[in-house]
């Protein structure tokens, strides 16, 4: 049972009821996060988070503030970083600003008020601030390679560490770039509405002093707008659209390697009452968010969390009502685990399985089969149920429901041995522990101060 440390009773009111087909036994006996921290300091939707360091992070959203946190000791690193005037778009980190022979760690940010504006993490200070957008900054992106750093909105910038402006597109869309990742050869991908377009950087030479963007190539497969864009590996990028198209691109020639449609299919829902309503909402198609890893693409589709294999190239697992709203972010953990959090205020964890393969039922003879009844007739009458089953060769079983937040929850944070960050649209970030791992350190410091007052002798 989850055990409240800071904040209200253990099941906040506003929780959407859990869908009767995903639910998990009180005990949890397989989650570990049973210890909360309920952490206060923003007073709008908390939309992001980014990682500083091992035990450091920091949180940002529509009210404009940015927030250090310390996951070790729990609470607050130093004061709000306050500055912006209006929602923040998109958070990164970024090396810069040498002092002797280190850098420093930057928080960049960028708001609704047209500003990307730099923050020291070690001291909290602003370091500097640009203004020359002519529209919102969507956008950040790091690239390492060339030890620059991108801005995507109506137009694509590049900057150095200084925040100093070496080379930026034309107006590119009135909707603006949405995803930008990096790819090999120092080119880039930009998602804008429901193109890709591939973009080279130029870094000056000996001919050439300035910095450039090349448009390489625009890829047009998808038929409504990209909402997921993720880079897989040096091989391939993986992209996803509204209307639930994953498409799964080669990294060096821009070709498509695999389309996959297939997330949604009323027909093999069991509820007819809940097949009509699911089927007339567009979003339960929508892919919101992607992870991967080395062998599989994790996609959030709807409110559904699909396993898409690179090598198979079909989907070997999925849950289609993994929650009860949108699932907003996922990520991956060890140990085949895979977390993810929706619009229905809950964080889940679920854990991949093998599927044991059993062995064929033989087709029994009689009375009733002579007749078409029985078992024979009614494999027959199913025949995509089962073929979808067979091809699903994983499973994702629901090991843990984290209840915590009243309101959506934005995304997460994985921390280790520190624990999972969540944030939500009820203002509040909340660090979840383990349990046992807790109680275990809170008895070892009750026994040292036993020790050092001298009680236990």
């Amino acid at each position: 049972m989850l055990r409240w440390l800071i904040g209200g009773g253990r099941e906040p009111p506003g929780l959407a009821e859990k869908s009767p087909l995903q639910t998990v036994g009180e005990e949890q006996t397989q989650n570990p996060y049973t210890e909360l921290i309920v952490l206060k300091a923003h007073h709008d939707i908390v939309r992001f988070l980014v990682q500083l360091d091992h035990y450091r992070f920091a949180s940002a959203g529509d009210d404009g503030i940015v927030v250090v946190w310390n996951a070790q000791v729990r609470e607050k690193d130093f004061w709000d970083l306050s500055g912006h005037t209006q929602k923040i778009t998109a958070i990164i980190t970024f090396p810069s600003l040498k002092s002797g022979e280190e850098k420093n760690q930057v928080i960049l940010t960028a708001s609704a008020d047209r500003t990307i504006q730099a923050w020291d993490c070690d001291t909290g200070r602003q370091i500097q601030r640009v203004s020359c957008f002519q529209s919102t900054v969507k956008c950040l992106t790091v690239l390492q390679r060339l030890d620059v750093w991108l801005s995507g909105g109506n137009d694509l910038c590049v900057w150095n560490q200084e925040l100093d402006l070496l080379c930026k597109t034309g107006h590119l869309s009135d909707t603006g770039i949405s995803a930008l990742i990096e790819i090999p050869k120092n080119c880039v991908v930009a998602a804008i509405g429901k193109e890709l377009i591939i973009f080279r950087l130029v870094a000056p030479t000996e001919g050439s002093l300035e910095w450039d963007i090349l448009e390489v190539k625009r890829l047009l497969d998808h038929q409504d707008n990209i909402l997921s864009l993720v880079n897989v590996n040096d091989l391939s990028f993986v992209t996803g659209s509204h209307v639930g198209e994953l498409i799964v691109w080669d990294i060096l020639d821009w070709t498509m390697q695999a389309y996959e449609r297939n997330f949604w299919d009323p027909s093999l829902q069991l509820d007819t009452q809940q097949e009509i309503k699911l089927y007339q909402k567009p979003n339960d198609i929508s892919i919101h968010h992607f992870t991967c890893d080395e062998e599989n693409v994790f996609a959030a589709v709807g409110r559904g969390l699909y396993v898409y294999n690179l090598q198979m190239k079909r989907v070997i697992a999925c849950q289609k009502t993994a929650h009860d709203s949108n699932v907003l972010h996922i990520a991956k953990l060890p140990n085949r685990q895979l977390i993810s959090c929706s619009e229905d205020g809950s964080v889940r964890i679920w854990e991949l399985r093998e599927k044991q393969q059993l062995a064929a039922e033989p087709v029994p003879t009689g009375f009733f089969n002579m007749w078409g009844f029985g078992r024979a007739n009614k494999q027959a009458s199913q025949p995509v149920k089962k073929q979808q089953e067979n091809a699903n060769s994983c499973s994702l079983e629901l090991i843990g429901d984290l209840i915590g937040h009243s309101s959506s929850v934005e995304m997460f944070l994985y921390f280790e041995d520190h624990g999972l960050v969540t944030c939500s649209a009820d203002h509040l970030i909340i660090l979840w522990k383990n349990g046992e791992q807790e109680s275990g350190l809170r008895s070892l410091k009750l026994f040292q101060k036993l020790e050092e007052n001298g009680d236990l002798y």
